[in-house]
């Protein structure tokens, strides 16, 4: 498929939660290859948080890049159809702007340099370049070119630099004697005039700059020669001389009105939320839209705000708003597959939902490539293998099935990798977390629930090491307050989950973290530490006592 088709098909992204694991990542790579050859849209894989040390193991491993971050599916600029206005130079004229604006129905044209922004003209420009009392020199102190001049008044220059610019002097019409005309035509003046011999030798005596003959009038021989030797430049218009002199100010270049100071500008990135409060404080209809080079790219109205076209999103691996990406709320949301309980997750229209009390969303994924008729090739599958052992702890964690070991099994054939020389490999990279800050610690295997009108936290770290376990809990246990306060949470939580043993010590922080959760697994006060023997799940041993002590 070459790139102008692909770019022609609506755009889907495959995510998973915010602080992604290595099934959220590795499922949303898997699902987009499936979607990708099933499907009629272009399906992209993201992702919504920092790869974690096993994931990014996995995806060397496999020679997989990760998915592109994506922090937000909130519309931004990119997601509404730009109004694409063609531009003028500040040097054009303000007939050129009017006769572009009526040409694509526009209120505004940008007036651009390079391709860059300089301003923008609008017909409330022109209305007023009409409306103000402008004197006779208007057109000089505009620096108006005598090429505009002609091109305005439908006429042509006879003799002259076509690329000089009318500098000084003003706009008068001879339609009086030559006797009177030495009472107000002075030198550099642009005198507007009939078909008389006399009217024109008198005005270059006189020192004119620029001769406009009306009604298709041509210079004599002699009064070209003159006004060659004057340096006067001659230009002839097919119009009367009321029409000259109703039109000629049409020719003042739009620099002279548009607005050039304070111009707001947006970028393609730019959330629609934003842009609406700027637009709602401005007094412009329409606003440049420029690319992160400051080029050009079309123009944004309020009215176009109202044609919004919602990013698309398939989410993987969770199905609670408060884990998933930000600006969810004003997204599509078209698919949902998971594994998890139910998180009251509102969407704005139907969806399909998949949902399988299995251990991994991997697995279900697998079933889908299944169901297609569809094999995974090797990388896919190596990654679908390496999500079910990271989610099930290698079959130890109670959340896993059959359906994950048969599937895992499989997936191992076609990869060639061996299951448990694979998850040792993984377990090994995952425990390290020696170099990082303890907030990154806590930030690594993140979610966030909310429950009898409490809002809690709860991390989990894995370690094959008892000894490594220990030495980070002197370090990331003050960092469960900085965590709780900073997600203006209830309760914070730590699993510090080993592997070998089967079993997790818990850290809180809350004024009833504490209490509430050694009531909930029956830890008496005086046990310093809080172990909970064979609990190395928290979406299936941690979360369901803690939520039923929370409520009793």
């Amino acid at each position: 498929m070459n790139n102008e088709e692909n770019n022609t098909k609506e755009k889907v992204y495959v995510i998973g939660h915010k602080n992604p694991d290595t099934d959220s990542i590795c499922s949303a790579i898997a699902y987009t290859a499936l979607k990708n050859q099933v499907g009629c849209a272009d399906y992209i894989a993201c992702r919504a948080g920092i790869v974690n040390e096993e994931t990014k193991f996995v995806l060397d491993y496999f020679g997989v890049k990760a998915p592109q971050y994506i922090g937000t599916v909130q519309p931004e600029i990119s997601d509404i159809d730009l109004n694409l206005i063609r531009g003028i130079e500040s040097g054009d004229s303000i007939k050129r702007a009017w006769d572009l604006m009526d040409e694509q129905g526009a209120r505004s044209v940008p007036v651009l340099s390079e391709g860059k922004v300089e301003g923008i003209v609008s017909i409330t420009d022109i209305a007023q370049s009409y409306m103000d009392e402008s004197d006779s020199h208007v057109l000089a102190n505009a620096k108006t070119k005598f090429s505009s001049i002609a091109e305005t008044l439908g006429g042509h220059i006879i003799c002259g630099d076509h690329n000089e610019c009318f500098e000084s002097g003003k706009v008068t019409i001879a339609a009086s004697s030559p006797d009177v005309m030495e009472g107000f035509i002075e030198e550099s003046d642009l005198v507007i005039t009939g078909n008389r011999f006399e009217t024109h030798f008198t005005a270059i005596e006189l020192g004119a700059k620029c001769l406009v003959m009306c009604q298709g009038s041509i210079p004599t021989k002699a009064i070209k020669k003159l006004a060659t030797e004057r340096d006067c430049i001659i230009i002839s218009t097919p119009h009367d001389t009321f029409t000259t002199a109703r039109l000629i100010n049409q020719s003042i270049p739009v620099s002279f009105f548009m607005t050039h100071e304070n111009l707001l500008t947006f970028q393609l990135t730019d959330s629609l939320e934003s842009v609406e409060e700027m637009m709602r404080i401005n007094r412009f209809h329409n606003f440049p839209v420029i690319d992160k080079d400051g080029m050009y790219l079309g123009l944004i109205s309020r009215r176009r705000l109202l044609n919004i076209n919602r990013k698309k999103v398939i989410l993987v691996d969770h199905n609670e708003i408060t884990q998933a990406v930000d600006g969810i709320e004003q997204a599509e949301v078209l698919e949902i597959i998971d594994h998890h309980r139910l998180g009251g997750f509102e969407t704005l229209g139907p969806v399909y939902f998949r949902n399988q009390p299995v251990g991994c969303t991997a697995t279900i994924i697998t079933q889908m490539y299944k169901e297609m008729g569809i094999i995974p090739d090797k990388k896919i599958a190596g990654l679908l293998t390496a999500a079910i052992i990271s989610d099930t702890l290698m079959f130890r964690s109670p959340t896993c099935t059959e359906a994950d070991r048969i599937t895992c099994t499989k997936l191992a054939e076609i990869a060639g990798v061996e299951p448990r020389e694979l998850a040792h490999k993984m377990f090994e990279a995952a425990s390290s977390l020696q170099s990082k800050t303890p907030e990154e610690i806590c930030y690594q295997d993140f979610k966030i629930f909310s429950n009898e009108g409490y809002s809690f936290g709860v991390s989990q770290i894995t370690s094959m090491d008892q000894e490594e376990l220990d030495k980070i809990k002197e370090k990331v246990e003050p960092s469960l307050k900085v965590v709780m306060e900073n997600q203006d949470l209830d309760m914070m939580f730590l699993m510090m989950t080993n592997i070998i043993e089967t079993s997790s010590e818990l850290l809180c922080y809350g004024s009833m973290a504490g209490k509430t959760a050694r009531e909930a697994f029956g830890i008496p006060k005086d046990e310093e530490k809080i172990i909970l023997k064979g609990i190395v799940s928290r979406k299936k041993q941690f979360l369901p006592t803690f939520v039923e002590a929370l409520h009793n």
